[in-house]
């Protein structure tokens, strides 16, 4: 007689187990936060200072990762690398949260659609840019605000100044600059992160104990990681340029939306400069996005085992 199928964990514990997960990527990347390493490692305070300045800078010279982050502490003292991270930390959770539990939540329902029994490559990539469009709706306020206080011209007291003044000058919806470049980031790297878990799985040796099988969640989750990061990084470039433009009455802005401004970019800088301020982020999100799956997948079991058959 077969044993009954794993019943699916709650989706509330998926969310449970990405807000644990995205804490704890803070937690395992702080401690290395010395210079010059911090900027390499740490996505949510000089990392995407250094990366955010590197993808605003217009024209094909570039200073280069090296250059910039130097750049910065010399001009601007060693506190401006720090400008941005409050809405960063405050986000991160939910942000994580989001990401898996509608990972898990677009899975179970692309099964449903397709009547299939377990996930495959396709699926695997469409429950992924489908994740990633649902958590790009959480982002976007948070991503404006950081953008805002990072740029090089920034006049800005804090968070709270951002958000007053945007939505004094703009409403509220100017929180929402930059959405649709957002969506097409968030989608894309998402895409190529479960996407990459899935074939990666299915490659290495299957897990014969637990240690096993979280070994492979973090070689999976760094895959994906890099991949993930390698496809969206010209997104995040758009991204970046438009969030991060002053509005000038009656002129249109330069960078509206994606696709055309990718055009715009690569017309005027090269195909290069899609990919400013690549280094710090992979260096980042590669073995984030390890961090991530194994504390995900972990905190999962630590689920299944408190709540007992028929969930382990």
């Amino acid at each position: 007689m077969a044993a009954p199928e794993r019943k699916p964990l709650p989706f509330i514990a998926n969310f449970a187990a990405g807000a644990i997960a995205g804490v704890s990527e803070i937690l395992t990347f702080y401690p290395l936060g010395k210079p010059p390493l911090i900027s390499f490692r740490d996505e949510h305070r000089s990392e995407l200072t250094v990366k955010t300045r590197m993808q605003l800078e217009t024209g094909k010279a570039s200073q280069g990762l090296v250059g910039t982050f130097t750049g910065i502490i010399r001009q601007e003292g060693f506190g401006r690398l720090y400008r941005g991270l409050v809405p960063p930390l405050l986000l991160e959770a939910p942000k994580r949260a989001v990401k898996f539990a509608a990972n898990d939540f677009w899975g179970k329902r692309f099964l449903n659609l397709t009547g299939q029994k377990k996930m495959t490559q396709e699926l695997a990539i469409i429950t992924g840019s489908s994740a990633g469009a649902t958590e790009s709706f959480v982002v976007v306020p948070f991503e404006l605000v950081k953008i805002k206080l990072q740029d090089k011209s920034s006049t800005y007291a804090g968070p709270m100044d951002v958000v007053r003044k945007v939505i004094r000058n703009d409403g509220f919806l100017g929180l929402y600059v930059g959405m649709e470049s957002t969506f097409w980031r968030h989608l894309w790297w998402n895409a190529g992160y479960f996407g990459c878990i899935f074939k990666v799985r299915s490659l290495l040796p299957k897990p014969e104990t637990n240690k096993a099988r979280l070994t492979n969640d973090l070689i999976a989750g760094t895959v994906g990681g890099f991949v993930g990061t390698a496809i969206n990084t010209p997104f995040d470039v758009v991204k970046s340029r438009i969030q991060g433009a002053t509005k000038v009455p009656g002129v249109a802005p330069k960078y509206n939306w994606t696709y055309p401004a990718l055009l715009t970019i690569v017309r005027e800088e090269g195909p290069g400069a899609l990919y400013k301020g690549f280094a710090p982020k992979v260096l980042r999100l590669a073995p984030g996005g390890g961090v991530l799956l194994l504390v995900v997948e972990f905190t999962l079991g630590v689920f299944r085992k408190a709540l007992g058959p028929p969930y382990i």
